[in-house]
């Protein structure tokens, strides 16, 4: 079947798909005028996100069209850093960057040369597919992707198998809802949206954060932790639920390994000593436990925020245990949600082929330490390309990043819709196409339809796709592959050829085009047969033990870096995501200007008053502040929110405070493991 687009229609409503990093991948109905998207809104017949979208994506046409958005191709006439440039061809740019490359690969190795991207896409065809083909061809450096949800993906697998959750359709019959260290509000709204539902029929919302954003205040109750110490916390409820006979040992005996070693493992997790370690008193662990486990249909909303410890991994793994000690897996309604992108898996290896790999011993970076590898590794990083991603605002260790990328010898190519942090300090900058422009294929990490993206208009100025770009950059390398002629409709039969996973098995090319979006086909009694090695969720792992870690969960306290007297967490803000739409003045306007939220007892030992300037600042670098006083965080915690962008006499770069230190499991991220001092600032 011949896939219909709308580039050719300058007017109707037209159905698409939310590209932003963001669980809910919203279905949405776009309007087109006279060939210009004019309006965005949510699709009413997306079974989950059934026509609410959020501001920034109804915003999202002033982005496309915004008057700062890249149309051709540039090369650097200024310093590095200065974001001077003048426009050049696509043949310039394609030959200036496949010479330097060839030259490269003959002078220091193709392992000179380094990827560097995220997700600022989600489309799997512009995220995973010719990029990661040209880079194994090549024979690069590898890109371990690493920075958002890779701790507590792998720690939760090591304990379920895969990242399998409850269906968020079935969460409208939802008893209680543990919204653990996420800010759903703002980075899940359709979760609150059927939460709400539930709650009409008398569920209960408990949401457990180092900070009482819109989240906390919209919870039933607001239970404030030390950050990095929620394991303790899920041990602690353990401990309770095993003393007071609040477990389902049926359940255990059958689809568990590890209940009884781990019922002695929690004793020494009283409530008492839990309290010391998270600051949640004794009196509310008892209250949260007894409401867990007497309460069928519970749901834990696992959030990305607690893996951004060293501890991370352990973290979700522990926390992924607590429905199985209760039964809540069979219960409607009840069980966990840290990710559901296991039921969407599709063929990568088709995708991104990495059998073309010559080297199978190719070095790995990690991209959480960009920074130092810039700096410091040996051989060096002679080349980087970098696509939907921006690393000089999002990496940890901000300052190194910047630093490495002042390098003269390093030749850096950059690919996105702006003028980005990191675009500054490019030799090249090509312009992106945004998702509204491209054929690509979705799959939600939270609900469970893969979603098809149809164009909707045509590319703006001389913009293209990542898919376009790395054919191009093939050919200019002279690999003449097939693969690298594959079309957008090819790419995606050969995601879909995937027997592998059997939850994809219904889903075709045709039901895409037809319908747009399709369901994975999830059956309630996933848990029968888990992919883990006993087939059973894991209490106690045999994996974990072999690689040295504690089989059963454990708390280990976050490193103290030094003897500075806040932790800080610089969370996600309402109307970025990530630095997306940090430089769009309607979302700089909505989120008014960067905050640090400090509790007032520390502000007034400190002399600062609500509203003060301060400086935030440690060994690694500093920043200014706007601070807003209250009780929305612990004694010793400080929270920022929001990635903001770089203004010139402004400090707002939160990164350049955050550790670039790797977590405990799947080379995850430390954002929020820093220490930061707070002083007032004169105005």
């Amino acid at each position: 079947m011949a896939m219909k687009t709308y580039v050719d229609q300058p007017n109707g409503v037209f159905p698409s798909v939310c590209s932003l990093d963001c669980p809910d991948q919203c279905g949405l109905l776009v309007h087109k005028q006279d060939g210009k998207i004019v309006k965005v809104e949510g699709d009413p017949n997306h079974p989950v996100t059934q026509g609410s979208i959020c501001n920034k994506v109804r915003n999202m046409a002033e982005r496309i069209y915004d008057t700062k958005r890249l149309t051709q191709p540039l090369k650097r006439v200024g310093a590095k850093g200065e974001g001077k440039f003048e426009p050049i061809t696509w043949e310039e740019a394609i030959q200036t960057i496949t010479s330097h490359w060839k030259q490269l690969i003959r002078e220091h190795g193709p392992e000179s040369i380094l990827p560097y991207s995220f997700y600022g896409n989600m489309g799997r065809l512009n995220a995973e597919t010719m990029d990661y083909r040209l880079f194994h061809r090549m024979g690069a450096s590898l890109l371990d992707r690493a920075i958002c949800n890779a701790a507590g993906g792998v720690g939760y697998n090591y304990t379920m198998g895969a990242n399998y959750g409850t269906d968020p359709e079935e969460t409208v019959h939802t008893k209680l809802f543990l919204m653990w260290g996420i800010n759903a509000v703002s980075t899940n709204m359709h979760q609150v949206m059927l939460a709400e539902k539930a709650r009409k029929n008398g569920a209960k919302i408990v949401v457990i954060d180092v900070h009482k954003n819109q989240t906390g205040r919209w919870a039933d109750w607001f239970i404030p932790i030390l950050p990095g110490t929620d394991t303790a916390l899920a041990l602690g409820l353990m401990h309770i639920l095993f003393a007071e006979n609040m477990v389902n040992e049926e359940f255990m005996e059958k689809y568990t390994v590890g209940h009884e070693e781990l019922r002695e493992h929690v004793k020494q997790y009283d409530p008492q000593t839990v309290s010391s370690i998270t600051g949640v008193p004794a009196d509310d662990i008892y209250r949260l436990a007894r409401m867990y486990g007497q309460t069928s249909g519970s749901l834990v909303r696992i959030g990305n925020g607690l893996q951004h410890h060293d501890n991370g991994g352990m973290c979700v793994r522990t926390i992924a245990c607590l429905p199985a000690l209760t039964g809540q897996w069979l219960v409607q309604g009840g069980g966990a949600m840290k990710g559901n992108k296991g039921f969407l898996e599709h063929n990568k290896q088709a995708l991104q082929r990495p059998d073309l790999l010559a080297n199978k011993k190719t070095r790995r970076v990690n991209m959480n330490v960009i920074g130092s590898a810039l700096l410091e590794l040996d051989p060096p990083i002679r080349s980087m390309f970098v696509y939907g991603c921006n690393p000089a605002l999002v990496a940890p260790e901000g300052n190194k990043v910047k630093k490495g990328l002042l390098r003269e010898d390093l030749f850096t190519v950059v690919h996105d819709l702006f003028l980005t942090e990191t675009a500054a300090y490019a030799d090249i900058v090509l312009p992106a196409t945004s998702a509204f422009e491209n054929t690509d294929f979705y799959t939600s990490y939270w609900h469970h339809y893969m979603q098809l993206q149809k164009p909707v208009i045509a590319p703006y100025g001389e913009s293209k796709s990542n898919v376009e770009v790395f054919r191009l950059l093939a050919k200019g390398m002279g690999y003449e592959d097939e693969m690298f002629d594959d079309s957008e409709e090819e790419l995606i039969r050969q995601a879909l050829d995937y027997p592998a996973n059997p939850f994809l098995g219904s889903i075709t090319y045709e039901d895409l085009v037809e319908k747009n979006y399709r369901k994975a086909a999830v059956t309630p009694n996933f848990i029968e047969k888990l992919p883990t090695p006993s087939g059973k969720i894991e209490l106690y792992s045999k994996q974990l033990e072999k690689l040295g870690y504690p089989a059963l969960p454990t708390y280990t306290p976050i490193p103290v870096e030094s003897d500075l007297p806040f932790l800080y967490v610089p969370g996600p803000n309402h109307n970025f995501l990530n630095s997306t739409f940090s430089n769009n003045a309607k979302h700089v306007k909505l989120e008014k200007f960067p905050r640090l939220f400090m509790n007032t007892a520390d502000a007034e030992a400190s002399g600062i008053a609500d509203g003060d300037l301060v400086r935030v600042w440690n060994d690694r670098g500093e920043c200014e502040l706007t601070v807003s006083v209250g009780e929305t965080v612990l004694t010793g915690v400080v929270v920022s929110q929001g990635l903001w962008a770089d203004q010139p006499g402004a400090k707002h770069h939160v990164n350049a405070l955050t550790p670039d230190r790797i977590a405990d499991m799947g080379g995850g991220a430390t954002f929020f493991s820093g220490r930061v001092n707070v002083e007032k600032l004169a105005r």
